[in-house]
C-alpha cells in the first residue's frame, strides 16, 4: 500500500513538471515570434538641410516595417519589447557642406557619423552601426547637426534596425 502511495506522489510530481515544461515551451515560442525589423530612407527629392539647430531626421520612405515600431511621421523607432537591437545609419551628401548625424537612444547620443566640408570633394558618404540594449518603450532616432545636410533622394540616406534577441 505504501508503494502505491509513493507511485501516486511521483506521478503527481511528474504531471506538475510536465505542465511547467509545456508552459515554458509556449513562452519560448511566443518570444521567438516577436519580429522587429525596419528600414527607412530619407525620402526627399533633394538635399535635407542645413538647419540652424540640431534637427531630428525623419526618414519618410519606409522600405520595411515589420512590427510597426518605426514612425515615418516622427522619425522615431520605439522598442516594442525589451532586447538587444542592431541599428545602422548611412548618409550621402554633397561635399560643399559638412554632414554630421547622431544616433540617439532616448536622450543619449550613442554613435555619430560625420564628414567635413571639403574644397575638392563632390560627395560625402558615411555610416555607423551599433548594438543597443533597449527596454520596452525606449526610443531610437537620428538627429542631424546644425548647419549640416544629407541627400534625401535615391535611397542614399537610410536608417535601419532589427531585434537581435529578446530579453
Amino acid at each position: 500500500m505504501c508503494e502505491l502511495n509513493d507511485l501516486k506522489e511521483k506521478l503527481a510530481a511528474l504531471e506538475t513538471r510536465l505542465k511547467d515544461n509545456e508552459q515554458q515551451l509556449v513562452e519560448l515560442r511566443n518570444k521567438e515570434r516577436t519580429k522587429v525589423i525596419f528600414s527607412a530612407e530619407a525620402g526627399a527629392r533633394n538635399a535635407i538641410g542645413p538647419f540652424n539647430t540640431e534637427t531630428t531626421l525623419i526618414y519618410k520612405t519606409v522600405i520595411t516595417n515589420i512590427g510597426n515600431a518605426y514612425s515615418k511621421f516622427t522619425g522615431i523607432f520605439t522598442a516594442p519589447v525589451a532586447g538587444v537591437y542592431y541599428f545602422t545609419i548611412f548618409h550621402h551628401s554633397g561635399g560643399h557642406r559638412r554632414t554630421k548625424l547622431f544616433l540617439y537612444k532616448n536622450s543619449q547620443c550613442m554613435v555619430v557619423t560625420e564628414d567635413h566640408k571639403a574644397a575638392h570633394a563632390t560627395a560625402h558618404n558615411g555610416g555607423n552601426a551599433v548594438f543597443l540594449q533597449l527596454q520596452h518603450g525606449d526610443q531610437v532616432f537620428v538627429r542631424m547637426d546644425a548647419n549640416s545636410h544629407v541627400w534625401g533622394s535615391n535611397y542614399h540616406t537610410t536608417f535601419s534596425g532589427f531585434l537581435v534577441s529578446q530579453m
